[in-house]
């Protein structure tokens, strides 16, 4: 039995539920088969526990204490013994098989998303991929860990019909045809429990969205007063929520109603059935004991019948939400690339604006626009196939397109401007590769001037942070985000505004330190800062998504690249000197900016999107 997670959850086939069962019913065959095996021995241990009852207390009637009496209890013994071993390696698969399917299911989920880029996003809510992760692959767990004990009943039911018959013919086809009877009019109530099930998904993964949307955006709803609104667009999708959750659970009561209710007929009728042929003579009275023992053991398979179908209508429901996560194309990376990498050292080139890293070169990339140079980062690390369509981003005179994906990350790493942390360890979250020594953690933290960050969590790099960095203030989480940029030793780095949340002293700290740490080595950092600015090799500026000049700061600040150009420069930079912004950044810690009134009345429509 592998260890979870597993180092590769395959490529399942994304036609339909059925397919994608199927298939992980395959990728689990060994540990599905011990459980099913278990199961088996379990209910047929069980199905001959009544029959063997019988025929000791007929024995014993007709022959008193004897040696046919006493090899009987011995044989009742050996099943109950059998059985119970059997149950409970069986739960041990069971359990094994649940947290296989549901970890597998999960691990695409958390691989397609982890690749996909803005394209998930862009086609489905939030709410629903987490829902994916959260509850859907459960729900596919759920499904195996109930298949051994149906079989194991299908076995049991089979088992039971030809003791009967060898009891009673009537009595015998009263199993036969009285079970299946009760399953169908249990099966009834599947179709439409599915439905409302499914209602109740969709209204639970659009909650979570909302959830998701208006956690993720409180500081902005904050800053425009707009917390009412999103507050009552929760309280009502929550509302439905409930209303349809009530709906499943109205139709799951009737169905486990029904699951004593018609069990509990078809006992009466068998024991009422028997007893009047024991009157008659036609059964002796150990079969009779045999008869209502049978009578009370098939409400256990039908029962494990009707969980069964209800685990199967869940895990459907739930497949269905996996696969569409599952069939969402990565915005790169979707068709493998088959070019050979260049080699080291080759410049990379965004052919759309003209900017250029040469080898072992410091460069600052400067906009009017930062969402213009914030596209341009993301064509420089290949984020989005269809950005470079007509235009390519090239390395080496190679298309980043045509060259297989995993060695472009190796190669290329870009640190965006909303770092984004994990929980655990800080050295973990640091090291992110693997391979930095404890030194380098230090020496990467200082390069950042990440010290007090290390100061601040208990047990320093031992210690623990919470989701998304959640104990550290914007500033703290921005350098550690750097730092964790500078130990992938990658040959090209990329930075986005790097140093957008930490305050001036701190800005030129970490400027001086990068420049000299990353000098002889391609390294992208885009920001305005003349702090920054005043320490890298060149600077690159771009307009209206153009390279318009190339040289120094000082340089394009003395108009060597024209009079227009150094005007356009200055106004860019001069307008980061001049910004009043927060230090050691986030709202929580100097309070929002002032913001303009805002019309709030839009806002109360549903986005019907990402986060």
């Amino acid at each position: 039995m592998r260890s979870l997670p597993l180092a590769d959850p395959g490529t399942p086939p994304l036609r339909g539920p059925a397919a994608y069962l199927g298939w992980l019913a395959r990728r689990q065959w060994g540990i599905l088969l011990a459980a099913v095996s278990c199961g088996v021995v379990q209910f047929a241990c069980q199905a001959f526990l009544p029959y063997l009852t019988g025929r000791a207390i007929d024995d014993g009637l007709e022959q008193g204490f004897g040696p046919d009496l006493l090899r009987a209890a011995g044989a009742l013994l050996t099943l109950g013994v059998v059985s119970a071993a059997a149950s409970a390696v069986g739960h041990r698969f069971d359990v094994a098989n649940w947290l296989r399917a549901a970890f597998t299911t999960s691990q695409l989920v958390g691989r397609t998303t982890a690749r996909s880029g803005h394209a998930v996003t862009a086609e489905l809510p939030t709410g629903e991929v987490v829902s994916a992760v959260a509850n859907d692959a459960l729900r596919v767990g759920d499904l195996f860990a109930v298949t051994a004990r149906f079989i194991g009943s299908l076995t049991a039911y089979a088992a039971v019909a030809v003791l009967m018959l060898q009891v009673s013919v009537p009595l015998g086809l009263v199993v036969l045809l009285g079970l299946p009877t009760v399953a169908a009019a249990l099966g009834l109530m599947v179709k439409p429990l599915q439905r409302r099930q499914s209602a109740q998904r969709e209204a639970s993964g659009r909650l979570t969205t909302l959830g998701s949307d208006t956690v993720s955006g409180l500081r902005v709803l904050r800053g425009i007063g707009g917390e009412s609104v999103f507050t009552g667009r929760y309280r009502r999708q929550s509302q439905l929520v409930r209303e349809r959750g009530e709906n499943v659970a109205v139709t799951q009561s009737w169905l486990d109603a029904l699951q004593v209710l018609l069990p509990g007929l078809f006992v009466t009728a068998l024991v009422w059935m028997g007893a009047h042929m024991a009157l008659t003579g036609a059964i002796t009275p150990g079969q009779l004991v045999t008869t209502y023992g049978y009578a009370a053991f098939l409400g256990w398979p039908v029962q494990n019948a009707t969980e069964f179908l209800q685990a199967t209508t869940r895990a459907v429901v739930a497949t269905r939400k996996v696969l569409a996560v599952l069939r969402v194309v990565p915005a790169a990376g979707a068709t493998p690339g088959a070019a050979a990498m260049p080699p080291s050292g080759s410049p990379l080139v965004d052919e759309a604006s003209g900017v250029t890293l040469e080898q072992g070169r410091v460069v600052a990339l400067v906009s009017a626009d930062p969402d213009e140079s914030a596209a341009i980062a993301t064509r420089l690390g290949r984020f989005d196939d269809d950005a470079e369509a007509g235009t390519p981003v090239l390395l080496g005179g190679v298309p980043l397109r045509d060259l297989p994906l995993a060695d472009v990350r190796r190669r290329i790493v870009v640190a965006e401007a909303m770092p984004q942390l994990f929980s655990g360890s800080l050295a973990a979250g640091l090291d992110v590769r693997g391979r930095a020594a404890r030194e380098d953690l230090l020496a990467a933290s200082g390069l950042a001037d990440a010290q007090d960050v290390l100061d601040s969590v208990p047990d320093g790099l031992d210690g623990e942070l919470p989701e998304k960095g959640r104990s550290l203030s914007g500033g703290q989480r921005q350098r550690v985000a750097l730092a964790r940029a500078l130990l992938t030793e990658a040959e090209i780095l990329v930075l986005v505004e790097p140093t957008s949340a930490v305050d001036a002293h701190t800005e030129a700290r970490i400027a001086a330190r990068l420049s000299d740490a990353r000098r002889g080595r391609t390294t992208l950092v885009v920001t305005a800062s003349p702090l920054v600015l005043d320490h890298v090799d060149e600077v690159q500026l771009v307009v209206d998504g153009g390279l318009v000049a190339r040289g120094t700061h000082a340089g394009l600040l003395d108009g060597v690249a024209g009079p227009d150009v150094a005007a356009t420069y200055r106004r860019v930079v001069g307008r980061r000197m001049d910004d009043d912004l927060p230090v050691e950044g986030s709202f929580d810690e100097v309070g929002p900016p002032h913001l303009a009134p805002y019309d709030l009345s839009s806002l109360d429509q549903p986005t019907g999107g990402a986060a």
